[in-house]
């Protein structure tokens, strides 16, 4: 029986230390532009190998807790006026194709800058991808006009007349919980998978970004929870075990 219910509290702090880690990450990601919060699903796993100890040698189910997915909360951040021409929130559904060495990302961050190339780049340095490829800015372009619907447009020099540069791709999926993150603020998707045109309320605000959808009291709250959880799970595994070496000590001075 002692057995039973150290094995049963091992699995209770392993997905304590997984959810731990999830919220820990949350918090950590607290100010990340873009960034989807993550939560974490467990189930009950009933085990049919256990016995009540020799008594009768009696199948008994034991319940275990299994770790079962990560889940992605989609759900829009605060948007964050910045006054930077460059930088574009999503309003909707809608994200944007940045190209990375490792192929083509999705992001909500749209914390953009020209790079010494003269393309417009996320803050890791990845182009963000218009319908054509990258946007591709000139060193005498200035006005730069992002419109909700994703076309750029400047003022080349000194003329008076707007020019293109491009218009922002912009894509959407049927199920975006079914997207991987591959990073803080930018995501994969799987085999099957592919981006579909937005819906037609998706529109682009220029100068402001989308904060973190981080819920910070929610957050907190539930690290100390966790952390009490796992705290008591521990004091129980040590009952456990001193009980179970006192058994053994008395078992050895029983006379032979």
């Amino acid at each position: 029986m002692m057995e039973n219910t150290l094995l049963i509290g091992l699995s209770r702090q392993t997905v304590l230390r997984r959810e731990l880690d999830v919220v820990a990450n949350n918090i950590a990601n607290l100010n990340t532009t873009g960034f989807k919060a993550d939560g974490a699903v467990f189930s009950e796993y009933l085990h049919n190998g256990a016995n009540d100890g020799g008594f009768g040698a009696a199948n008994r189910r034991m319940s275990f807790v299994q770790d079962r997915m990560t889940w992605h909360d989609m759900s829009q951040g605060g948007m964050q006026q910045t006054g930077n021409p460059l930088d574009v929130a999503i309003e909707g559904n809608g994200f944007l194709v940045v190209q990375t060495p490792r192929g083509e990302r999705y992001t909500r961050n749209g914390a953009l800058q020209i790079s010494p190339r003269g393309q417009l780049v996320t803050s890791n340095g990845d182009p963000v991808l218009g319908e054509s490829g990258p946007i591709q800015l000139s060193p005498s372009d200035r006005d730069i006009i992002i419109n909700p619907d994703g076309s750029v447009r400047v003022r080349e020099g000194v003329s008076t007349t707007d020019s293109g540069r491009g218009k922002l791709r912009l894509v959407a999926f049927a199920n975006p919980q079914r997207l991987q993150k591959d990073g803080a603020s930018t995501f994969n998707t799987p085999n099957g998978m592919t981006p579909q045109a937005p819906t037609v309320d998706v529109r682009v605000v220029q100068g402001a970004v989308e904060k973190s959808n981080v819920r910070a009291v929610v957050e907190m709250t539930r690290m100390i929870e966790l952390t009490r959880a796992y705290s008591e799970v521990a004091g129980i595994l040590q009952q456990q075990g001193e009980l179970r070496k006192n058994a053994i000590d008395r078992l050895a001075e029983v006379p032979a």
